[in-house]
Formats: C-alpha cells, structure tokens, sequence
C-alpha cells in the first residue's frame, strides 16, 4: 500500500477494486467460455461496461467542461497508471477497452475544435457502450516506423489528399484496439509524401459511419479477448476541413496521447501480474503436494519469492516514469519505453511461474491461470514491440551516437 496516494486516488482506487472483485472477475471465472465465442458482439455483456459507468471509469480524460471527472493535472498520470492496474487485475482486455477511451479522450480534449468536442463527449457520456479508437498502426509498418529515422520511405500508406472544403483518405488500417467496436476514430494519414514521417503525418477525426469507411474484420487474438481488436478500410473517405485535428505534425501532437499510454500500458501489464500472484499465492498455500502444501516446498517458495520481487521492480519503474510524465521531465519519454518493455518481460516471466506452479491445472481452460498467460503474452507486442523500444531507449541515452539501425537518416 502506497503511502503517498491522495485521498481522491485511494477513493477511486477502492472503487475499481470493489468493480473488478465483485463484478469483473465473478464475470470471468463463471463464464469463462464466453471470450472464445466468435461473435465479437456476444462476448462482453453489456452489463460490464454499464457497471463501469456507474462507477465512472469509463469516461477518464473528458474534461470537467463536458462532464468528465476532473484529475490534479499533477497526478493525472499517476491516477490513469492506478486505475488501469486495478482494472486488468479483473480483465486485461476489458482495461484496455476502457483505456482507449481515456487515452483518445485526452487527445482530443487537446486537438478538436470546440464544436467536435461539445458533440463527441457528449455523445461517449450518454452512451455506456460507446467506445474511441486511436488508429496508426499499418499492414505494411508498425513499431519499425518508430525506429529513430525520420524519411519519406516510412510514410503512412493511408493517405489524405486535400480537395475542395475537406479531404479525402485512402488506405488501410490493422491491429487497432477497439477497432471492431469503436464509434468514433482518430486516424493517421500521410499528406506530404515528400518529407519525412514526423513532417508528413495528418491526423482525422472520423465517425464509424463516414460513408466510405469499412470495419472489414475483427482480429481473433490469443489474449486480451473482451477488447475486439479490428482493421479498417478507408475507400474515397471524404471528410470534412473541421475534422483534420493536426496537419503534417500529427506524431509530434500526438505526444499527449503516446506518453501516457506506454504508463497505462505498463500499468495493465502490472494488473495481469499481480492477479497472477493472487492466484497462485492462494493455490500454493492450500493445494497438498508429496504431504505438504506447496509453499513449504523450497522449488515452490523461491518461485513465489522470484514472483513478488519481479512485480515490485516493475511497480518502482512504472512509478518513476509516471510521475516523470506527469511532471514533464525531459527524461520522460526514455522512462516511459523503459517501463513499457520493463513491464511486458518482466510480467511474462511472472505468468509463466504462475501456470507452471499450478502444475497441470495451470494448462486447464476452465481453471483460468492460462488466461493470465494468454494475456500477459500479448503485452510483449503491444504499443511497440520490446525490440524497437530498446533501440529508442539507446537513441535517448546516447542521442549523438546511437545508430539508425534501420533506413537511411
């Protein structure tokens, strides 16, 4: 327990909690079949996400002016970083459903003119299923785009091309969380095929039903089920001048969304691990093997030991960087990948002790340790993959010498 958390974070914090075991994981542990349904639509009841509503965590980030809750914008991070954990201690894919909407929410209050806001938030506060979408990544580029080289050849696929009082987009795009399901999109374009990405790179804000725009799939992925991950196709999408929110600088203004999303990130990473350790440190304290229960097996309590230390290290990092992002440190956008990919190793190492400590159980669908598996896996490639934000932890650490590892600079 922290003992520097305000009294408004300890609040909200319990609230989650009370959510997550007296609603989320009864959910999951008496219907756990229901996330293989393939109907994406059938999976996450309804009930779930007005629950949420009624608790008031699915519209974080809605400023105060629109009817959202209103955070100390020197802890704002910190409390997203709190409340994600708790929320992916019950359901990592329902956190994440529910993050998107707080992470797009901040980005727009920050980029859409009035208008769009006034009719947007007002339209995610009266509708508990309404959900935001924040859509980047590509078939044909994803984490190599953020490899540190700015060139014409890293340029979006999708493109925006301007025409009389609007613009029109072409492209495609996949692996997008609450893609399948989402009302609303911020969508990256490229408008300026002769510079490089950072220079190039529009943002949109496009309703789901933009004539033009195409859900074409949802994603059945091994994790994360309650979060339809989706791909969408964009063909002569004309939009109107109004819903352009950046132009050419979209990637550098989407830095209010990047930042605290590598912090939520990490935070659901933690959620998962420390649900991992509930679980296991139950079963191994009651479970009876070779005569003794578990814990009293040396093999079994250094596994256990090896388990809380892991969760306590990420926690530390996950702390330092939020609080470096809620600060603006300049060393914030390094801490933040650090705890991003920190956070994915170290909390996969934490589900594997968990399944193997459960022994054969942990391999059993209906005893649930191999969810946690299943969706602590699926961090290792979310919001970048390890590999690409170790090369963009050595640009920040060694910004004069480090390689381009990847194009031409």
């Amino acid at each position: 327990m922290r003992a520097d958390l305000t009294d408004e974070q300890r609040l909200m914090r319990q609230s989650c909690r009370d959510f997550v075991d007296d609603v989320v994981i009864p959910f999951i542990r008496s219907d756990w079949r229901r996330e293989w349904l393939m109907d994406p639509q059938a999976r996450l009841p309804e009930m779930i996400l007005q629950k949420a509503e009624e608790v008031g965590i699915r519209t974080l980030g809605v400023p105060p002016d629109f009817g959202g809750v209103e955070f100390d914008p020197a802890t704002e991070v910190q409390t997203f970083a709190l409340i994600a954990e708790e929320i992916a201690r019950g359901d990592s894919g329902l956190a994440d459903k529910l993050v998107q909407n707080w992470k797009v929410a901040m980005l727009l209050r920050n980029l859409a003119p009035r208008h769009l806001q006034e009719k947007w938030f007002a339209r995610l506060l009266e509708d508990p299923q309404f959900l935001l979408a924040h859509c980047l990544t590509e078939p044909r580029g994803a984490s190599d785009r953020w490899l540190p080289y700015n060139v014409p050849e890293a340029a979006m696929q999708t493109r925006a091309v301007r025409q009389r009082d609007g613009w029109v987009i072409n492209g495609r795009k996949q692996f997008i969380s609450n893609g399948y399901d989402a009302g609303l999109y911020v969508v990256y374009a490229n408008t300026n095929h002769s510079v490089g990405m950072l220079q190039g790179t529009s943002s949109f804000l496009v309703p789901r039903q933009t004539p033009g725009l195409t859900v074409a799939r949802c994603n059945e992925t091994l994790g994360c089920r309650f979060m339809n991950n989706g791909e969408l196709v964009f063909e002569d999408m004309f939009l109107p001048d109004d819903h352009l929110l950046a132009e050419g600088n979209a990637l550098t203004q989407a830095a209010v969304y990047f930042r605290p999303g590598k912090i939520m990130q990490a935070a659901k990473n933690l959620g998962v691990g420390v649900r991992a350790f509930e679980v296991t440190s139950d079963y191994v304290q009651n479970y009876v093997q070779g005569g003794a229960i578990l814990i009293k097996h040396q093999a079994v309590a250094i596994r256990l030991a090896d388990m809380a230390t892991r969760l306590e290290a990420v926690r530390a990092l996950l702390e330092r960087a939020s609080q470096a992002v809620d600060a603006g440190s300049p060393d914030a956008d390094m801490l933040c990948n650090m705890v991003k990919v920190f956070a994915s190793e170290e909390i996969m190492k934490v589900a594997q002790h968990a399944v193997e400590l459960h022994g054969g159980n942990g391999m059993m669908l209906d005893f649930g340790v191999e969810k946690l598996w299943r969706d602590a896996g699926i961090f290792l490639h979310m919001d970048a993959t390890a590999d690409i934000s170790k090369f963009k932890i050595v640009k920040s650490l060694f910004p004069q010498t480090a390689g381009t590892y990847a194009g031409s600079a």
